[in-house]
């Protein structure tokens, strides 16, 4: 099949923004591209990149496959990037050359990256996060005074980044790796907000491992060292460890400790606003998301309260893409356990529709594919699309 040309897929991208009843502009804010790029694309003077590509579909809700045939899939670039990431981390401790950007060009790229994080937009965040997780580490050797000290928030903030699609595509050693990194440039910042930022991080790593035990302790412990939550993001640092708590401690059968800390991380969002603090998304509506998933961390008849909140509410679309989506994933899983397919079918596919990158790499929404499609009921067709879009399918 021959490969589309530029104006194909830039009719392509018109009619499915049209469909959507969306403006240019509504487009270019929710694929975080510029107005002027989506302009020439539509028209057909510009190709897209892969990276756009995939922001533009990210903004439109489709798979990047529908709009330009023969498209590579994000976890191939990401696969592509992993090796780059680690070359990177092989000599963190190493003072080279000189940075290739200044402070501010790249404090401004690296708060663009925590954007693409937030959003699930894997393919633009492993295209950039190489090259900007080694320019943060050659300001933090060349920095001098206070200096270091932003520096080092900056190659922390890098390699949250990076952890976020080593992480979520499987790399876990990888992962563990770029945890150890944050812990090393932590104490240089001298903050304790980015002290409790990476301790949530570092969860991951006992999540992994299924060290649910362990990793309550190192939560607890980084509760009791945070800063006392006098301002907003103090009280979402702290709150947020209390999330993360939860659901670990739900793991781990310990419902009783999951009651606790999902009680004090309610109390510490009722005082603040939804949103996101210092790289994580924090306050009562989140709380509810992960209400949702210590209910299913805990099983059993516990799952009648993930199934109810979902009744009475779903994640507002101003809370970040990869924690609506997974909310959506965790309540399909509660779904398929209480008898409820097709009901489970349709989270994974508002979960798909919300952060399809996301969606498509998290291995409980693969498993809960897999187990719709054995048990065959849903509709069948369409769910075999599904199944073989997240790999569901040997």
């Amino acid at each position: 099949m021959p490969a589309d040309n530029a104006r194909e897929v830039g009719q392509r991208i018109a009619a499915t923004r049209r469909s959507r009843r969306m403006t240019q502009s509504a487009l270019a804010r929710a694929s975080f591209v510029s107005h002027s790029m989506i302009k020439s694309v539509e028209r057909g003077a510009r190709m897209p990149s892969d990276t756009t590509l995939e922001a533009i579909a990210t903004g439109l809700s489709v798979d990047p496959s529908a709009l330009r045939s023969g498209y590579a899939r994000t976890e191939h670039r990401v696969h592509q990037a992993l090796p780059a990431i680690s070359a990177v981390l092989a000599s963190y401790d190493i003072p080279l050359d000189a940075p290739t950007r200044g402070v501010r060009e790249l404090t401004g790229a690296v708060a663009q990256a925590v954007t693409w994080r937030l959003s699930a937009q894997y393919g633009r965040l492993s295209h950039a996060i190489p090259c900007l997780l080694d320019d943060s580490l050659r300001t933090l050797h060349s920095a001098q005074g206070a200096h270091r000290q932003q520096a080092a928030g900056l190659v922390v903030s890098a390699a949250r980044s990076a952890d976020a699609i080593a992480f979520k595509y499987g790399a876990h050693d990888l992962s563990g790796r770029l945890v150890d990194l944050m812990r090393w440039a932590s104490p240089q910042t001298d903050d304790l907000l980015t002290a409790a930022s990476v301790a949530y991080v570092r969860a991951e790593v006992f999540f992994a491992a299924r060290a649910h035990k362990t990793g309550l302790r190192a939560l607890e412990s980084a509760i009791d060292l945070s800063p006392a939550p006098d301002q907003d993001n103090e009280r979402a640092a702290r709150g947020s460890l209390h999330m993360r708590a939860a659901v670990i401690a739900a793991r781990d059968g310990d419902a009783q400790s999951a009651k606790l800390h999902l009680s004090e991380a309610l109390r510490l969002a009722d005082q603040l606003r939804e949103g996101v603090y210092d790289g994580t998304a924090f306050g009562p509506d989140s709380v509810r998301a992960h209400q949702v998933s210590a209910a299913v961390g805990l099983g059993g008849d516990h799952l009648g309260h993930a199934l109810r909140t979902a009744r009475e509410w779903a994640p507002p679309t101003t809370m970040p893409a990869e924690r609506r989506s997974g909310f959506y994933i965790e309540l399909a899983r509660a779904q398929v356990w209480a008898g409820l397919m097709d009901d489970a079918f349709g989270s994974l596919k508002v979960a798909r529709h919300v952060a399809p990158q996301h969606t498509r790499e998290h291995p409980w929404a693969r498993e809960t594919a897999a187990t719709l499609r054995r048990l065959k009921r849903a509709d069948a067709e369409s769910l075999t699309h599904f199944a073989e879009w997240i790999g569901a399918v040997e």
